[in-house]
C-alpha cells in the first residue's frame, strides 16, 4: 500500500460519514503494460468527484462517464478496461494493456464505515488484513492475512491484501535524508524524520513528518512494520548506531546506513561489541547502503538508496536488474 491509497481512505471515510453513497474500485490484475499494480485504489461519488487512481487517467474518465450514464450500481462486480484493440486505443492504455477492476457500490450505512475504518486501521496499522467479497451477495469481511497474492479471485470470491502503507523512517537529517524524503514522497511513501538536534528542526522537505527526538526511540516504541525502511545517513554514530541497534530488532524489511566500504566494515565491529549484535542483525543491515550508482552528490546518493529500498521492497536480487 501506498500513501495514495491512505488518501483513497480517508476520503472513502469522510464522505461516507457525510451520507454519500461511495463506489470503492480497486485494480484486481493486470495484462501486459500498467501504470498501477494490482491493489491500487481510486474511490468516487455520483457527483464524479474522486481520490485516487486505476491507470493514470484514461480509465477514469470511462468509469466517471459510466457512473453518469447510472451504470455500475451492483454492490460488488468485476469490469475489464482494454480488452479489444478498439477499446486499448480509445482509453489509451498502453500497448497490450488489459485491466480488471473490482467495482464496489456502497450505501454509507454502519456496516460499510465500520468496514472502511478497519480498512484504514490496517493500513496505519502493524499487521495485514485481507478484504474478502462475494461477488454474487456483495457482502464483505476481514480476514486474518496469512500471505499470498496482492489480489486473488476464485470463481464468485475476492480477496485483497490490505496492509501498512510502504513507511520510511530518517534515523537523522542530512542533506542526503532530505533528497530521500523528497524521492520518495514522489513515489507515495509515507515519510517520519527523526532528529533531537536544535539546529535540524525546519528542515524536513514538505509533507514529511518531523519528530525531535532521537530515531532510536522512535523505533522502540513499536513504530515499524513490514513494510517499513529505516536510513541511517548523518554520519553521527551516536545517531545512527542506536537506530541501527533497535532497527535491527523490529520487522522492517530494509535497515541501511551510509558509508563507505572501511567506515561500514568499522560500523559492524562497533554495533557487535558495543551493541551486542549477532551477526545475523549485522546482515541485515544494508551497509554501504544502496545501489553502485558511482553516486557522488547528495542528490545521487538519495537516487541510489531509494532505488535500493524499492528493489529490496518488490523482491529483486541485485543480479536481477
Amino acid at each position: 500500500m501506498r500513501q495514495l491509497d491512505l488518501q483513497v481512505m480517508d476520503s472513502a471515510l469522510q464522505w461516507g460519514l457525510d451520507g454519500h453513497p461511495l463506489w470503492l474500485c480497486t485494480v484486481l490484475s493486470t495484462y501486459g503494460s500498467a501504470p498501477r499494480a494490482p491493489g491500487a485504489m481510486l474511490v468516487a461519488r455520483a457527483d464524479g468527484q474522486f481520490v485516487g487512481s486505476l491507470s493514470g487517467g484514461c480509465v477514469e474518465e470511462d468509469f466517471l462517464e459510466a457512473l453518469a450514464r447510472g451504470e455500475l450500481r451492483a454492490p460488488a462486480q468485476i469490469v475489464r478496461y482494454g480488452e479489444s484493440d478498439d477499446e486499448r486505443q480509445r482509453l489509451r492504455l498502453p500497448c497490450g494493456g488489459i485491466l480488471q477492476v473490482l467495482v464496489e457500490h456502497r450505501l454509507p450505512d454502519e456496516p460499510w464505515l465500520d468496514h472502511l475504518q478497519d480498512v484504514s486501521a490496517a493500513l496505519l496499522g502493524q499487521r495485514r488484513l485481507v478484504r474478502e467479497l462475494d461477488l454474487t451477495s456483495g457482502k464483505f469481511s476481514l480476514a486474518h492475512d496469512l500471505g499470498g497474492e496482492a489480489t486473488q479471485v476464485h470463481a464468485e470470491q475476492v480477496r485483497i491484501r490490505v496492509g501498512p502503507a510502504l513507511r520510511l523512517v530518517l534515523a537523522g537529517l542530512s542533506p542526503v535524508a532530505e533528497y530521500c524524503a523528497s524521492f520518495a514522497r514522489a513515489i507515495g511513501c509515507e515519510v517520519i524524520a527523526c532528529d533531537p538536534r536544535e539546529e535540524m528542526s525546519g528542515r524536513a522537505p514538505q509533507g514529511v513528518r518531523f519528530l525531535p527526538q532521537m530515531p532510536s526511540e522512535f523505533i522502540a516504541d513499536g513504530n515499524c512494520h513490514e513494510a517499513t525502511a529505516v536510513v541511517a545517513l548523518t554520519h553521527d554514530p551516536r545517531i545512527d548506531d542506536l537506530a541501527l541497534m533497535e532497527a535491527v530488532r523490529t520487522p522492517a524489511f530494509y535497515i541501511g546506513a551510509m558509508g563507505s566500504r572501511q567506515t561500514s566494515a568499522r560500523r559492524a565491529e562497533r554495533l557487535a561489541r558495543v551493541g551486542g549484535l549477532n551477526e545475523e542483525q549485522i546482515a541485515r543491515i544494508h551497509m554501504p547502503i544502496g545501489l553502485d550508482l558511482g553516486s557522488k552528490t547528495p542528490a545521487e546518493i538519495a537516487v541510489s538508496v531509494i532505488a535500493d529500498v524499492l528493489r529490496v521492497y518488490h523482491g529483486k536480487a541485485r543480479d536481477e536488474l
